[in-house]
């Protein structure tokens, strides 16, 4: 039987594919247990500066297998305690969400929860947890308000219809739509462009982007001067005696 998570490296690119395609990538514990897994090893090993989550098949995740709901352990699948939101903030390594299809409720909140989200053409996105009778619990209620402006954010989650691909980029859901049999080549070209970054400066960039969501302006303004004001301490520290102090000190 094929695994529900398929996990490949590639140039420095992790790339993680949901895949149980005849269940339209629908969400049991053994996916989440092979997912969660694939997102520690981005985390911990070296040889990986960025990843790609997609799906196989013609859903990107249909959200929660409802025959699993109350049968399998969905909140804690591997019993250590830790949840997907957890995982995604814990990696300090860019992830790109390709989405190659349906993504549904959770497979919704999947998406939302990468640093950017790139779509098929034919991609369509919805959040029924209203409909289903399902609390959510990935931070749909927060990123998506986030992501699209809490008014339309209302409208998705109220309603409960589709958003497709192009009404999703002129909402800002996604950054770019392409056609299908190009996306995962272009999440890959993409990918390719952050391994060129600094892997150090690159980590801290994110956690200072992401510094905004946790709290004022000013705040995490201020956050990203220190940090730069510690940055010329030391290069200037590293240059004394070697003539190019105050050529940075002018800088």
């Amino acid at each position: 039987m094929a695994p529900p998570v398929l996990f490949e490296v590639d140039h420095q690119t992790a790339i993680i594919t949901l895949n149980r395609p005849e269940r339209r990538n629908a969400i049991n514990q053994q996916l989440l247990v092979h997912l969660y897994n694939a997102l520690d090893a981005v985390a911990s090993r070296e040889d990986i500066r960025v990843a790609i989550i997609t799906g196989n098949g013609p859903s990107f995740c249909a959200g929660l297998d409802l025959e699993s709901v109350g049968r399998e352990n969905l909140f804690d699948p591997r019993g250590d305690g830790r949840d997907l939101p957890d995982l995604m903030r814990a990696c300090k390594k860019p992830i790109i969400a390709a989405v190659n299809g349906h993504a549904i409720t959770g497979g919704f909140e999947l998406a939302l929860n990468c640093d950017f989200i790139i779509a098929a053409e034919n991609a369509q996105f919805a959040d029924t947890h209203a409909r289903v009778g399902i609390h959510p619990g990935w931070g749909m209620t927060q990123l998506l308000q986030q992501t699209v402006g809490q008014r339309r954010a209302k409208q998705i989650s109220f309603a409960c219809q589709p958003i497709y691909a192009h009404t999703a980029l002129a909402w800002g859901l996604v950054n770019e739509i392409l056609p299908g049999e190009q996306l995962l080549e272009r999440a890959k070209t993409i990918a390719a462009q952050i391994v060129q970054a600094d892997p150090q400066l690159l980590s801290v960039i994110k956690t200072l982007i992401e510094n905004r969501n946790r709290g004022p302006l000013d705040q995490a303004f201020d956050q990203e001067r220190s940090g730069f004001r510690h940055f010329l301490r030391e290069k200037i520290g590293q240059f004394k005696g070697s003539g190019k102090t105050d050529a940075l000190k002018k800088e």
